[in-house]
């Protein structure tokens, strides 16, 4: 009898694991997509995954789905090594009814995230989902329902949350990865949206395709939703795997380390980037390339406000979010997007204490009767509020220009930087000495004769920026030193060394309150 019973109970288990049966799977195949178990096998180390709830299913719970097999509900959860360390997974199961939400599915989430929350471990969706299941949750239950939400928001800053968006995340599943902390899209296959084509038409008349209304694209350069994109799903696991090494399984835990050893100097190239013209673009991401072991970043947002670069690398074996202006893009101004982006960078690395880089070349912020109306101040004060409450290690160094209020929320002085040098290319000021030279002498250089006027425009420009010197900030002690920039990657170690263990203590409280 226990023989048939065990027997039994394999069939049941091949059953499920066969999850929407031949035609669903290969349908799966011919849109160029894993399906949810060989996601899983991807992600996790082999051998290490542990599925809880395979034999879950509906129960007839409705009447439309009675007489129907909803392997493992819809939804494969459980918990897997990831480069040795445990990690959660709930992974919607697009051949079993569109990856739809039902209740059974939703109770093995909900076991996930206790789970999580519990042991203080990462949490991983993969999401390819049509949404709630309407048979299921259409009606009155509904009521019952939402706790997915408040609960994802409670695990926000305790435990890592990624999403992973591989097919469609509808309605409640697009909310997900909004809350969760990066959301990595594959590109042509992903899309977001709180209602699909359909909705859109008969509600406002609208034909636009899956992809035009929440494909990668938007999300990733338009909405700001998307952080991270790869080609294909074997693409987008390899990324999970890259940002969680950058991140400790809760916010209790230190972030991991590499091997650690002091960087060598780097050597003339790094001078040949910055132009003589301090008016003159270059490529920041070319400086962070030299600075950086083995110049492997993991970029964060790149397509989106891209004014400012952030990105996950490491200096000496340490781990550190970088935030840096890129004259490429607006002459490395920030603006509305830009500012979210780095506020956003900011407060996920200090909830996971993953010290801060910030490598300045700021005119400051963008003016104008758009950006105003866009919220421009709002948006700028995310990124003060974020870079104030910060108190992981943070390190400044300014590149070459700091100007105004863009000095101030890229970590100046007065932000706490554990350690703030500048390269002789630096200008520390409230503004340029053009535009500050037409505010104080304007009036006096429109009077002059026009060579006069030049001449003169010279000499007082060359003034001000003899004030606005690295040498003279550093005589007023608003930096720590003026240092040669072949020396950044090993001061840098060697500030980060003293601050890895810092405390910064607030005053007590239940929260601030953040500018929206």
């Amino acid at each position: 009898m226990k023989r048939e019973r065990i027997a039994e109970l394999e069939r049941l288990r091949a059953q499920a694991r066969g999850m929407g049966g031949p035609k669903a799977l290969e349908r799966q195949r011919t849109k160029g997509r894993l399906n949810v178990r060989e996601r899983i096998d991807r992600l996790f180390d082999p051998g290490s995954f542990l599925e809880i709830g395979l034999l879950a299913d509906h129960c007839g719970l409705t009447a439309e789905l009675k007489d129907r097999k909803v392997p493992a509900d819809g939804v494969v959860v459980g918990w897997g090594d990831i480069e040795g360390r445990q990690c959660f997974v709930i992974g919607y199961d697009f051949t079993v009814l569109a990856g739809t939400m039902g209740r059974t599915g939703e109770e093995k989430c909900a076991r996930i995230r206790d789970l999580a929350l519990r042991h203080r471990r990462p949490v991983i969706w993969l999401i390819d989902s049509g949404g709630a299941r309407v048979q299921e949750l259409g009606g009155s239950f509904f009521a019952t329902t939402g706790y997915l939400f408040r609960e994802q928001v409670t695990l926000s800053g305790v435990v890592p949350q990624v999403s992973v968006v591989l097919g469609p995340g509808a309605a409640g599943t697009a909310y997900i990865p909004a809350l969760s902390d990066v959301v990595i899209m594959v590109r042509e296959q992903g899309t977001l949206a709180l209602g699909g084509p359909p909705l859109v038409k008969a509600v406002l008349n609208e034909e636009v395709s899956e992809q035009e209304l929440g494909g990668s694209a938007v999300h990733l350069a338009r909405s700001g939703v998307a952080h991270m994109a790869a080609d294909d799903d074997a693409g987008a696991l390899d990324l999970v795997r890259r940002y969680l090494s950058y991140f400790p399984a809760s916010s209790k835990e230190a972030p991991p380390l590499g091997a650690l050893r002091c960087p060598n100097p780097v050597g003339d190239a790094l001078l040949d980037i910055i132009p003589d013209d301090a008016s003159t673009a270059f490529d920041m991401q070319a400086v962070i390339d030299l600075l950086v072991d083995g110049a492997e970043t993991l970029p964060y947002m790149h397509e989106f406000g891209r004014s400012i670069i952030t990105c996950f690398a490491r200096i000496g074996g340490y781990p550190f979010g970088i935030v840096a202006n890129q004259s490429m893009v607006l002459g490395g101004v920030l603006e509305n997007d830009s500012s979210v982006k780095a506020a956003r960078f900011v407060s996920l690395c200090d909830a996971f204490g993953i010290p801060l880089l910030f490598l300045q070349d700021v005119p400051g912020f963008l003016v104008g009767s758009r950006v105003e109306r866009a919220g421009i101040i709002r948006h700028g004060a995310k990124m003060l509020f974020a870079v104030s409450r910060a108190t992981v290690p943070k390190i400044t160094i300014v590149v070459r220009k700091a100007y105004g209020a863009g000095y101030f929320v890229m970590c100046g002085r007065a932000y706490e930087p554990d350690y703030i040098a500048a390269w002789p290319t630096a200008e520390i000021a409230l503004m340029g000495a053009e535009g500050a030279v037409n505010i104080m002498y304007g009036n006096r250089l429109a009077a002059l004769a026009s060579e006069e006027a030049v001449a003169e425009r010279e000499r007082l420009e060359a003034t001000y920026r003899a004030e606005v010197s690295p040498e003279r900030a550093a005589a007023l002690f608003g930096i720590d030193d003026v240092i040669d920039p072949r020396q950044t990657p090993e001061r840098i170690y060697r500030a980060i060394q003293l601050a890895w263990s810092r405390q910064v203590l607030r005053p007590e409280r239940k929260h601030g309150i953040f500018p929206v």
